[in-house]
């Protein structure tokens, strides 16, 4: 059996990571911004895992109450997150709320990697 090796066109490489580090963010970049107030941190998952945890700071914006964009900020990133990476919620949220002209962004990993990395959580 041969294994055949694709070798991509780096210039598709470059556009794709360029766009995915303008729309995603890591637990540690999310903690640096939120130190420095850059952004509006969202939790789109359901109001009861919310009250069990959440990031510090974070406000809760379940799915049933997306139109009403409330807590969305127009002048700050408003970064987006539900429960693990393999969640599309997050990313969801996303393609609404920007159809409405907010800035976000998707935490990667979602509450899963932050909880399981150790960063603060509240309750």
């Amino acid at each position: 059996m041969t294994t055949h090796t694709i070798v991509q066109d780096p210039a598709k490489a470059r556009a794709y990571f360029e766009a995915k580090m303008a729309f995603t963010t890591g637990p540690v970049e999310l903690e640096h911004m939120m130190k420095s107030g850059e952004v509006n941190v969202v939790d789109v998952r359901a109001a009861d895992d919310f009250a069990a945890g959440h990031i510090p700071g974070a406000i809760n914006l379940p799915r049933e109450r997306w139109h009403t964009l409330d807590g969305l900020q127009k002048d700050r990133r408003n970064v987006l997150y539900c429960y693990s990476q393999v969640c599309h919620l997050a990313a969801t949220a996303a393609v609404e709320f920007s159809t409405k002209g907010y800035p976000v962004m998707e935490l990667e990993g979602g509450w899963r990697w932050w909880k399981e990395d150790g960063f603060p959580t509240a309750t």
